[in-house]
Formats: C-alpha cells, sequence, structure tokens
C-alpha cells in the first residue's frame, strides 16, 4: 500500500515522520511533496519518496493526503484532481475549516463521481506516534474506513467522529497539545523559582504529567477519582489546587478550548 503526503510543514512533515515508522508501510511506499527540494532533504533522509511534483505525488499511491493551509487547499485539490482516480484512490484532506461540501465541489468533474473522501484532523504528536486523530469519512466504504482508522491508530489514537464535531475536535487535541505544552512551562518555571535546575524541573514535570496519563489509561477513572486519593484533609495538595481554582484555572482551560471554536 502506497501513501502520499501533499505538503511538508509542521502537520504533513510529522505525519511523514510519523508513517515511516509504521508497519503498514515501507518507507519506500511513502512520497511527500513540497515546492522545494530544500524542505524534502530531511524527508529523504528518512528513506521516503521526494518530489515537487504534486500531480507525481497524486497520481503514484492508494491514498492521497492533502495536508496544506486553508487558503491553499483549493489550488492544491483543483491541481490533483486530474491525476486522481476515483475509482481507486483514497483521498484525505488534513485542512482545519475546509468543509465536505467544499471539498466535493472541488473535486466535482461533471460527471456526479466523486473519490473516498476523509477529512481528518491529527496533531503533530503523530511524528512520535502518540497523536489523538479525528476521522470524518465522506462518500467512504466500510472497509475503507477500518484501513484508515487502523494507520491512525498506529501513530497514536483515533475516533472516527461526525463532521460537526472536527471544529471541537481540532480545539481539544490539536490545539490542545499546546495548552498541555502551555501547562508543562509554567510547572517547569515554578519548578525553577521553587529552586530546581530547569533541566531538572523539566524532567520532573514530564514524568508527572506521563505519570497523570498512564495511570488514567491504564484504570479508565475520571481524573476526579484520582485526584482525591492524593488530596490529604487540610494537606498541600488540596491547598495548590485551591489556590489554582482562585485564579480561574478550570474556567480557563474551558474558555480557551471554547475560544478555539468562534
Amino acid at each position: 500500500m502506497k501513501i502520499s503526503v501533499i505538503g511538508a510543514g509542521a502537520m504533513g512533515g510529522a505525519m511523514v515522520e510519523g508513517f515511516a515508522q509504521c508497519s503498514m508501510f515501507n518507507s519506500s511506499d511513502i512520497t511527500v511533496s513540497a515546492p522545494h527540494y530544500a524542505t524534502l532533504d530531511h524527508f529523504a533522509m528518512l528513506g521516503v519518496s521526494i518530489t515537487t511534483d504534486n500531480k507525481a505525488a497524486a497520481e503514484c499511491s492508494d491514498i492521497v493526503a492533502v495536508v496544506v493551509k486553508p487558503w491553499l487547499a483549493e489550488q492544491v485539490i483543483k491541481e490533483i484532481k486530474p491525476v486522481l482516480n476515483y475509482s481507486k484512490q483514497i483521498l484525505m484532506v488534513v485542512v482545519a475549516g475546509v468543509s465536505s461540501e467544499q471539498i466535493k465541489e472541488w473535486l466535482d468533474k461533471g460527471d456526479g463521481s466523486l473519490p473516498q473522501i476523509f477529512l481528518v484532523i491529527p496533531n503533530i504528536a503523530i511524528a512520535v506516534k502518540s497523536s489523538m486523530t479525528f476521522i470524518v469519512p465522506v462518500n467512504a466504504k466500510e472497509g475503507s474506513v477500518q484501513l484508515i482508522k487502523e494507520i491512525f491508530d498506529e501513530t497514536g489514537s483515533s475516533l472516527v467522529t461526525e463532521e460537526r464535531l472536527l471544529g471541537a475536535g481540532t480545539t481539544l487535541a490539536s490545539c490542545g497539545i499546546a495548552y498541555a505544552m502551555r501547562y508543562v512551562r509554567a510547572s517547569v518555571e515554578g519548578g525553577v523559582e521553587l529552586g530546581f535546575k530547569a533541566k531538572d524541573a523539566q524532567k520532573i514535570v514530564l514524568q508527572t504529567v506521563k505519570g497523570a496519563v498512564d495511570l488514567l489509561l491504564a484504570n479508565g477513572n475520571h481524573p476526579e477519582a484520582e485526584i482525591d486519593k492524593v488530596t490529604t484533609p487540610g494537606g498541600l495538595t488540596i491547598r495548590g489546587l485551591n489556590e489554582m481554582e482562585h485564579a480561574g484555572f478550570t474556567s480557563a482551560v474551558i474558555r480557551g478550548l471554547k475560544a478555539g471554536v468562534k
């Protein structure tokens, strides 16, 4: 099975790196395209095929992923449309804010035919096979839905969902990874103020966050159930939590998430 990624920016590049580590693809079965070879040199070192020709990339694969900025989506999709085989190829569109109706309009050849389309939103942790990816099938067969889900389950975890929830998923997971990193940064800075060297503080915070995630994944508990285990009455943890809440911690997180879908 061959896959092409059109666009080698932050997200497209992260996807190529993740796919190159997957058992479902050989590196030689992955193609990535970008306007300039200077952008592509890094990917050639991974053993993937590189090209500056979007049409050539689209023509040679079973799955074609368009991973570009929203204002370039129409141009790129219309560029590759003449070489897409609607009866055999799967098109993944990894572009925030572009609707399936727009994509269908751009792909219309006047005969009513459309390829199998998936709207896909991963996050940049796909580069290390730890993405949370949202998948919206459009005009897709059941077998293809399973195939795309298997790909993104191997690069982290995935959720097949409705298009109306894609914006919420984007802010919760794609924007959310930045929010999580901002918490890490704040905790590291706090650790330095408490007396640790920055490098040691970062190690402590990263392992602590990883531990929290691993616990919740392992037992499926609500976070508050685990919080209760470490909040001794009158203790330090509840004092710290209450100070954060006085400063609007939970409210700030929710408001930030809601702002991301406006």
